[in-house]
């Protein structure tokens, strides 16, 4: 099965980064990355019906794990995870 989650960024500062994240820009929820402590976690959840709110965060969560990790810190405006 093939998933895609896009994460648009919301806010960021030197500890924090917010992104909405989803199937697409009309069914979003929320997603917080601390920098400093190395924590993700949901904010809002996505509210979908094809799909618990916990399939986007987890894939969500392992892009922002990827640019916290392999890309130096750097957190994109616009991201998607594609399997």
């Amino acid at each position: 099965m093939a998933s895609f989650v896009l994460l648009l960024k919301d806010y960021e500062d030197d500890e924090k980064v917010i992104y909405r994240f989803g199937p697409n820009e009309q069914v979003m929820g929320k997603i917080e990355i601390n920098k400093e402590k190395e924590t993700i976690k949901e904010i809002e959840p996505v509210q979908n019906a094809n799909n618990e709110s916990k399939f986007y965060f987890d894939r969500a969560a392992q892009r922002l794990a990827r640019c916290l990790y392999s890309e130096g810190g750097q957190f994109p405006d616009k991201a998607t995870f594609e399997s």
